[in-house]
């Protein structure tokens, strides 16, 4: 296979999630697409986020923040909360907010899965503010529950690819994990 050099600066595809502060006396959410599973036991999640945003600050202040998985069917207002300041806007009446165990980390109703997180720790990096934070709680619609979990072709997530700043549905299923491989096992 020919290779070719192309920029270091190489983003793999993220899922996209709501990040919910309190700025003030207000609720309010940043899609982000860097974050990602942190720790097993306990849970946590880490959120790779601007320090130009007003989200940071909230994060900061308040030591809770929570993580909202959108459907597809909110793209539009989740694009929207990308596109404008929480700095400016008030972007608490664009969802439907809830509050959980922590009363700090606003969550979003009518996204499919929301977790609640409390700051474990926030490492300074050149840009960015990597948020690491344990899962409180978490809590799912119904309708996308299967067998106890949460079955992610019914959450409907949007997943973000860069460079070319698009948002893309989840594929269709290719095998299991730890267990496709298992062929090469036998035959190796």
């Amino acid at each position: 296979m020919e290779r070719v050099r192309v920029s270091p600066n190489v983003s793999l595809p993220m899922p996209v999630v709501l990040v919910g502060t309190r700025l003030d006396t207000r609720a309010n959410f940043m899609p982000v697409g860097w974050c990602c599973r942190a720790n097993l036991a306990p849970p946590m999640l880490c959120c790779g986020i601007h320090r130009a945003h007003a989200t940071p600050i909230g994060i900061r202040e308040n030591g809770t923040f929570s993580v909202n998985i959108p459907s597809s069917a909110q793209l539009d207002e989740t694009d929207y909360c990308g596109l404008v300041s929480g700095a400016t806007t008030d972007k608490s009446k664009v969802f439907e907010v809830v509050y959980g165990e922590l009363k700090t980390a606003p969550m979003i109703a009518d996204c499919p899965v929301a977790m609640e997180c409390r700051v474990v720790e926030i490492v300074s990096l050149p840009s960015h503010d990597l948020v690491i934070g344990e899962i409180v709680a978490a809590y799912a619609d119904p309708a996308v529950v299967r067998n106890d979990t949460i079955g992610m072709a019914a959450v409907d997530p949007l997943l973000l690819t860069m460079p070319d700043n698009t948002y893309r549905s989840l594929g269709e299923e290719r095998g299991r994990a730890w267990g496709t491989g298992r062929r090469l096992m036998e035959t190796r």
